[in-house]
């Protein structure tokens, strides 16, 4: 079964880029008819399909954050404390960021928040126009560019301002063994989509999450074992799995009493994903809804794994449970 993956890296893929994200619901091996094969990204960039529906949108209760300056960096339309409102209390509303928020999960954990009255910043190649505040990634094949030009507009965007949580739903999915005539160009498009992502995410963490904060990552169940069929792919998840524990430690530079939580889903249930394999198990892939409740669920304190842990999704039969992956 693939594996699910959400944001891809800028400056890698062909085509106008609309996220960091690639719709591959769940990034990892897809088998049809006995061959394995990639499902398709749409409009040749790094998104997952469109957005979701869009539901109400509900007024922002929080101070605004500062916009910066530049045109990476757009505020969102909807920044000023609803009416009736002091901005004591407005200053009191939680705040997420999204890393990927452009994704078909991004997107989901971005309307899920707004849907709660929570302030979101969106960090992607492109605006996500339900987000209270965009952070636009700029495409380079630099990481220390891309990722000083990502701190700074962050830093410009939230100033003092601290976060809940940062959710980096960043990642994408190619096969090929070591063999492979694409194995150099998959590999290095996996670890900018993933690595990068990760790295970026975990960096921010340690200057804008609050004490008690919560960081996740997104790694993959498969890359808890080998993945031949797909090198490039597996190495990145694994990279980030060792990240998610390193950021445990005593000296990782985390903030006082937060902690970074990696999920590892099978496959999540995308409308690509549904395009590419009609015939599918469905009730086999993990719904977003879900993954944006668990996110809520940990940062508010019910149920948070322990820092490093590394979180398997299963879903079967419809039902999804949670297990800590022993390795």
């Amino acid at each position: 079964m693939p594996d699910p993956e959400p944001v891809r890296a800028p400056g890698v893929l062909r085509g106008a880029a609309r996220s960091l994200s690639a719709d591959l619901g769940g990034a990892g091996e897809r088998r049809r008819s006995g061959r394995w094969g990639r499902p398709r990204d749409q409009g040749g960039g790094w998104s997952w399909p469109g957005r979701l529906r869009s539901a109400q949108r509900s007024p922002l209760q929080t101070a605004q954050p500062q916009s910066g300056t530049g045109s990476r960096i757009r505020a969102g339309t909807r920044q000023r404390a609803p009416a009736g409102r002091s901005m004591a209390a407005a200053a009191e509303a939680r705040r997420v960021l999204v890393y990927g928020g452009r994704g078909a999960l991004g997107a989901q954990c971005v309307h899920y928040f707004r849907a709660k009255h929570w302030w979101v910043a969106c960090v992607d190649l492109a605006e996500n126009e339900d987000a209270n505040a965009n952070v636009v990634v700029k495409m380079t094949d630099s990481f220390t560019e891309q990722a000083e030009q990502v701190t700074v507009d962050v830093g410009k965007l939230l100033g003092e301002q601290k976060v809940d949580a940062i959710l980096c739903v960043a990642g994408g999915w190619a096969g090929g063994s070591a063999k492979a005539k694409s194995f150099y160009k998959n590999s290095d498009l996996m670890w900018k989509q993933s690595v990068w992502t990760s790295t970026i995410s975990s960096h921010l963490a340690t200057k804008h999450l609050k004490e008690g904060g919560l960081l996740t990552l997104t790694g993959a169940k498969a890359a808890l074992a080998g993945t031949p069929g797909m090198i490039g792919y597996g190495m990145s998840k694994g990279a980030v799995h060792q990240l998610c524990q390193s950021l445990a430690g005593a000296n990782s530079g985390m903030p006082s009493g937060s902690a970074a939580v990696a999920v590892l889903p099978v496959t999540l249930d995308t409308p690509m994903n549904r395009k590419s394999m009609p015939d599918a198990d469905f009730s086999s892939w993990t719904p977003l809804e879900f993954l944006a409740e668990t996110f809520y669920d940990w940062i508010t304190g019910k149920n948070r794994p322990s820092s490093g842990s590394l979180i398997q999704v299963v879903t079967t039969g419809g039902k999804t449970e949670l297990a800590a992956a022993h390795l």
